[in-house]
């Protein structure tokens, strides 16, 4: 089979799989807000939770992974460490402005509510809180940071049982909800570990370059085979080096198991764009290159006021069909805005609308 040599191609399997984190969350969301209570104990709501829990680790794996191209990025401009360590850590206000943006727009639509709403601490929260406290990580070379960046994943997820047993009773809430493994928040620990072990992919990558980046596929697809094996045998192991552990909320063997999941979804999009899908248009990775636009988008239509009559209301089928048309709208919104010029001109080519000014105006 022909190998497409381009640069566009060679990150094409990330946005793939960012594009199936997106579909994932999607039906998990709608079977979270729309199907009946009484029916939530079936099989069909417990098996979309089940993968439902994956595209949280998947988006920070992958911002991991371009924080790590960032890093990588800064040190071949020649950055001394301390701007380079500067430059990533302003990486985290953005995504904190944009977690905070996001909060106080669900919040005016959805009042009356809480203010306490407007400090949840969601996805993107933990995704600046984590790159703020792992920037400092920019001091170190590639290689450096390839090694240093697993040891910290592996760090946090097999302190996350530790810092739970902690008497956090006289934390500000805030504060905990930033740290301590909770079911309601998306804590650093052990979520930060996602990110972290994004960051070693990332500069994994960095360091193989194009030549090598399908042989660097072949070891994440044995190592993700490991990881599944490994964390499987040692979750159902009557011996633990813990007093207490949750599986589904702060086990590490979750986490490593979670991470396994992944490595072979990553390589598995790697060969799939490759040497299937190509470089055509594809509908998956067009929902991954505006992963955000989606998350924004849907999750004031799924939890927001918009769609209040079908909230918990629907049965299985008629959710599974409500899921399906939410993936629907989601893919029209991202292609309209990916395609956004070709849209104003087939528009005005109409007479519906007045055509875009020009090329350069169009966006990029």
């Amino acid at each position: 089979m022909k190998k497409v040599q381009t640069s566009a191609h060679r990150l094409s399997y990330l946005d793939w799989v960012r594009g199936i984190g997106a579909i994932i969350m999607l039906q998990g969301h709608v079977f979270d807000s729309f199907l009946r209570d009484d029916l939530r104990s079936g099989d069909a709501y417990v098996l979309s939770q089940f993968f439902g829990g994956m595209p949280p680790a998947i988006f920070l794996f992958l911002t991991g992974v371009t924080f790590a191209f960032l890093m990588d990025s800064s040190q071949k401009r020649g950055l001394e460490a301390r701007p380079r360590m500067i430059e990533a850590f302003r990486r985290s206000g953005y995504l904190f402005a944009l977690a905070f943006a996001f909060r106080v727009q669900l919040w005016i639509f959805g009042m009356p509510a809480a203010w306490q709403d407007l400090f949840k601490v969601d996805i993107l929260n933990a995704m600046g809180f984590a790159i703020a406290v792992l920037s400092p990580l920019a001091f170190f070379r590639t290689a450096e940071r390839a090694r240093l960046s697993a040891i910290v994943g592996l760090a946090i997820a097999f302190a996350a049982p530790l810092i739970s047993q902690i008497d956090w009773s006289g934390t500000p809430w805030m504060l905990r909800a930033y740290i301590v493994p909770d079911a309601r928040y998306f804590g650093f620990f052990p979520w930060a570990a996602f990110l972290a072990f994004g960051l070693s992919a990332g500069s994994i990558l960095r360091l193989a370059g194009h030549e090598h980046t399908e042989r660097a596929m072949q070891w994440a697809a044995i190592l993700g085979g490991a990881l599944i094996l490994g964390s499987g045998y040692f979750a159902n192991s009557p011996y633990s080096i813990y007093s207490k552990v949750e599986y589904w909320l702060n086990s590490p063997a979750l986490i490593l198991t979670k991470l396994g999941v992944f490595l072979l979804l990553l390589a598995f999009a790697y060969v799939w764009t490759r040497y299937a899908a190509g470089e055509g248009w594809s509908w998956v990775r067009q929902l991954g290159t505006t992963s955000l636009l989606v998350y924004w988008v849907h999750i004031e239509m799924v939890f927001g006021k918009g769609l209040w009559f079908l909230k918990n209301s629907l049965n299985v089928t008629q959710t599974v069909f409500a899921a399906f048309a939410m993936i629907l709208l989601m893919l029209a919104i991202s292609t309209i805005k990916t395609y956004r010029h070709q849209v104003q001109t087939a528009l005005a080519d109409l007479g519906w609308m007045a055509p875009p000014e020009s090329d350069t105006a169009a966006g990029d």
